[in-house]
């Protein structure tokens, strides 16, 4: 029964896509659809620890951010910052490597969606350590914007600053002027992709009222399970911002013209 309740829970908060799997006395496996960003699923458990309900990744997110990092380059700069950041935003503790988060008041769904996002949060540091190819997209988007909207309803980088104030969740325009305001995602990658579908995740779980669109540098370089579960929380998407240029600018003449989107 207890099973079945925590499960329920981690399901209504989380994902539909969550199961568990006993292995022990008061120990269980957490499956979820999240995953590192080359495929592997993240390691979660479920146990009592010290006579408390705990999550943990029982030490597999360093160890597998160490198969392309040295661990001594986790520990120091912005890396460091990274993960530091996330632990004390979501407070996680580090016990010599393992990552635990303690289930209080008996939260277990709400403990795993902060278990997730500070998880997800630490893999960001593997892409401090790619080469990264600049290219306009984003110069492109920004002048798009600029010129099909009003300047004084565009926002950029924008973040609640009263549920959000350490902008852990980051709307690339925000525009406003409506009864809804629409937010805006530009997406050149999986990483953003996934950053966007936990955004619009976490705004619907504070009642923020609003509309979003997503615009994808090329929707086809992306992974098709991270593009499947941002589609399930978006609004309109578009495929690519070039190929686009027309119905873009046609969308917002309709959002700005009507004050709503649809």
């Amino acid at each position: 029964m207890l099973t079945e309740t925590i499960e329920k829970e981690f399901r209504k908060k989380v994902s539909s896509e969550i199961w568990l799997e006993e292995e022990g006395k008061k120990r269980f496996r957490v499956f979820t659809p999240f995953r590192f960003d080359d495929g592997d699923h993240l390691s979660i458990v479920l146990k009592q620890d010290e006579g408390r309900w705990v999550l943990s990744d029982e030490a597999h997110t360093y160890m597998h951010l160490s198969y392309d990092i040295d661990v001594q380059a986790l520990q120091s700069g912005t890396r460091q910052k990274i993960i530091s950041n996330a632990l004390s935003v979501f407070q996680v503790e580090d016990r010599e490597g393992e990552l635990l988060l303690e289930v209080s008041n008996g939260g277990y769904g709400d403990a795993l969606f902060s278990f997730v996002q500070a998880l997800l949060r630490i893999t960001d540091v593997s892409y401090l350590s790619r080469e990264r190819v600049r290219t306009t997209f984003v110069d492109d988007f920004h002048a798009l914007l600029k010129e099909k909207v009003p300047e004084d309803r565009l926002f950029f980088k924008w973040h609640d600053p009263q549920k959000d104030p350490q902008a852990m969740y980051m709307v690339d325009c925000h525009i406003n002027g409506m009864p809804r305001p629409l937010f805006v995602h530009a997406l050149d990658g999986d990483g953003k992709t996934r950053d966007a579908t936990i955004a619009l995740l976490q705004f619907e779980r504070w009642g923020l009222e609003f509309q979003s669109l997503v615009i994808f540098e090329d929707q086809e370089k992306i992974n098709r399970k991270v593009l499947a579960r941002l589609s399930d929380v978006c609004g309109t998407q578009f495929s690519s911002l070039t190929g686009n240029h027309e119905r873009i600018e046609r969308f917002l003449r309709q959002a700005i013209a009507n004050g709503r989107v649809g």
